[in-house]
């Protein structure tokens, strides 16, 4: 894990980027709680939702919310659509210093934005949430899926030689810098989870991991389609894996770290 700071001014504003697509039964509750939570703790924020093709009732909800919420900022990719493109969509559209990635369904917890908030202001560049380390738990997990999660992540271990144990989770913090320092991203769809953490990692930004909680959506339909994703997994995690060891450090961060190195936190403990 990466030890290694630099001095930096304090974060001004959070965003919060949420991609949704035929959301409808749940989109409501999470703005909600998650404003509540950020609002309780003071933290300056903006909620970027953004509606991916949905064809139920979703972009209505999130249109008739901004009006009482001006911290919501609901926008629509028109483009084509896609789990990662709504993503990049949100990420060009914030305007926050740090940004949380976080699903629609309420699977994430609001309290655990605020831990990634906190540790983005001690200096780190990245905080990565996992569910399998001490302290992190998931609920109602379909068996079958977090088989395949665990063989998925295993791999990516071994392949990246990384202590990250939940590299596929998409619920993570970032400065603003590394996201454009992660530039440009190529996947479209449940890969780009992937491929933004292990671009930071192999371009030498600051990263923790820290423990978190998920819970299986009580409405709507998963949009993740195990079928479909194996390949582009795969070959996310190839041109990540060549740019490590065959690109020089072209793309590695040029900003030189300070003489005072934060203290790891490392998993399980």
């Amino acid at each position: 894990m990466n030890e290694e700071s630099v001095t930096r001014e304090p974060l001004k504003l959070l965003s919060v980027v949420i991609p949704a697509r035929d959301e409808e039964g749940c989109i409501v509750s999470t703005v909600e709680h998650l404003h509540l939570e950020l609002r309780l703790n003071a933290i300056p924020h903006e909620i970027v939702v953004v509606d991916d093709g949905s064809t139920d009732s979703t972009w209505e909800k999130l249109k008739e919310l901004s009006s009482r919420l001006p911290e919501l900022k609901p926008v629509q990719n028109n483009g084509r659509h896609g789990f990662g493109r709504a993503i990049i969509y949100g990420l060009d559209k914030m305007t926050g210093d740090a940004v949380v990635i976080m699903m629609a369904d309420e699977s994430d917890d609001s309290r655990d934005v605020v831990r990634y908030w906190q540790l983005l202001n001690e200096g780190w560049d990245a905080v990565f949430g996992s569910r399998f380390i001490k302290g992190g738990g998931v609920i109602d997990y379909p068996w079958f899926k977090l088989r395949v999660n665990r063989f998925a992540n295993l791999f990516i271990r071994l392949m990246f030689r990384t202590g990250l144990n939940d590299t596929t989770n998409a619920f993570k913090a970032y400065r603003a810098s590394v996201i454009e320092g992660c530039r440009p991203l190529l996947s479209p769809h449940f890969n780009l989870t992937v491929e933004i953490p292990l671009k930071t990692i192999v371009r030498g930004y600051t990263w923790t991991v820290i423990p978190i909680t998920w819970r299986n959506r009580r409405s709507g339909v998963p949009k993740l389609k195990l079928k479909e994703m194996g390949s582009r997994y795969l070959f996310i995690c190839l041109y990540v894996w060549l740019e490590k060891y065959f690109s020089r450090g072209d793309y590695r961060r040029v900003e030189q770290p300070a003489n005072n190195p934060l203290h790891s936190h490392e998993p399980g403990r």
